[in-house]
């Protein structure tokens, strides 16, 4: 379980999060929405320790992430950021190793290699695992990356826009696999998503953001609603069911 209370960060002058208090469910797939500038990536980073909090209090699991100790918090806690660049050439299997640093301390033993290889295996990436990162799609890398976080094997998963650069095939795959990370696996997986229906197809648990403070929340047939849709974003947001499913229409 993810509880935040009174989760609050400036930059400069503009308040980003704005007094956020929120309980988000163990298990299954959470995803957060909303528009542009609403605070959603600021919030995952918030969780993630990635960003200092400038007042609350967040725990991941019942440890609270500003006091908790570095290799302790990573090894209950796995993120994946919104960009990922390469500064090194590595090859897939390098990089899904990275994934037990948090374990190995950079010693990696034979129960490493272990879940180095379920990973290859479970993002359909073994291969291409001697591959190098600059040889692969946008599809491929990220697919790589996602096996990085799953290597790590922490209860939680946070991943920001992990459909960046994908096509619709792709990022519909990305979402399969998230999906299934939280079914068959038992992790507790929150994304931050722009695409509504991914996040109403794939989902548990949705959370809207607006202005730097939740919106709303719940299920997926509660969320996605025309009136609510509206709003989040501004806009008028059809909404049919489409095999039982709340799918939004958008055009204009």
């Amino acid at each position: 379980m993810i509880e935040i209370q009174g989760a609050t960060k400036r930059y400069g002058g503009t308040l980003v999060v704005d007094d956020v208090t929120l309980t988000l469910p163990s298990r299954g797939l959470t995803s957060i929405i909303g528009p542009n500038g609403a605070g959603k990536s600021t919030l995952l980073s918030l969780i993630a320790r990635l960003v200092g909090l400038d007042a609350g209090r967040i725990r991941v699991g019942g440890l609270d992430v500003t006091t908790t100790a570095g290799p302790v918090l990573a090894r209950r806690l796995a993120v994946l950021r919104q960009d990922n660049p390469m500064t090194a050439r590595l090859t897939v299997r390098d990089l899904v190793a990275f994934g037990r640093y948090p374990h190995s301390r950079g010693r990696p033993g034979p129960g490493d290699a272990e879940h180095v290889s379920r990973a290859l295996a479970y993002l359909n990436l073994a291969d291409l695992a001697d591959r190098f990162l600059d040889e692969l799609s946008g599809g491929q890398r990220q697919r790589a990356f996602v096996a990085m976080v799953l290597c790590q094997n922490t209860d939680t998963l946070l991943l920001d826009e992990p459909l960046n650069n994908l096509d619709m095939p792709h990022a519909a795959a990305m979402m399969r696999l998230l999906r299934r990370a939280a079914d068959e696996l038992g992790r507790t997986v929150v994304v931050v998503l722009h695409d509504i229906n991914f996040a109403a197809w794939h989902s548990d648990h949705i959370v809207a953001m607006r202005g730097g403070r939740v919106s709303c929340q719940g299920t997926p047939d509660e969320i996605v609603r025309t009136e609510v849709l509206e709003t989040i974003y501004g806009v008028p947001f059809p909404v049919q069911r489409i095999d039982g499913r709340p799918t939004c229409l958008f055009w204009r």
